[in-house]
């Protein structure tokens, strides 16, 4: 294995979000692209996280040629924050949720119904429809 150099830029301190944000750029010559779980703990190594499991990382795009790699990367506060803040299907990647599985039919079965139920009587249908989907 080669090395790999990891640099970040437009590091910036979200505290509302309670993370930090930033784009890490990868050197990576020889090799395809590098593991995100080798990128956490060496992103969480630079910035003294405790738990690499706060660092998320997302949206890698290789360079033409190969090489070079530019992502986003943000490391949560607590983990709190991550599970509030982070969107569910990439905290289904990293292993936080379960993805729910439900069958193309019953989701659209389920749209047009609320679709013909209009006024007040939706919020109740949906309900209805929810505790239907449930018991099944």
């Amino acid at each position: 294995m080669s090395a790999v150099v990891v640099k970040t830029r437009k590091f910036k301190k979200n505290p509302l979000l309670a993370r930090r944000q930033f784009i890490v750029d990868i050197l990576h010559p020889g090799r395809a692209n590098v593991p995100k779980a080798e990128l956490q703990d060496v992103v969480g190594g630079m910035y003294k996280v405790n738990d690499s499991k706060l660092v998320v990382l997302f949206h890698f795009r290789t360079k033409f040629g190969g090489g070079k790699s530019t992502g986003f990367g943000l490391i949560y506060d607590n983990m709190e924050s991550l599970r509030k803040f982070e969107p569910t299907h990439r905290q289904v990647r990293a292993g936080f949720m379960t993805k729910k599985e439900t069958s193309r039919k019953a989701m659209k079965e389920a749209k047009n119904k609320g679709k013909k139920i209009r006024g007040t009587g939706a919020s109740i249908a949906k309900h209805k429809a929810k505790r239907a989907a449930g018991n099944e």
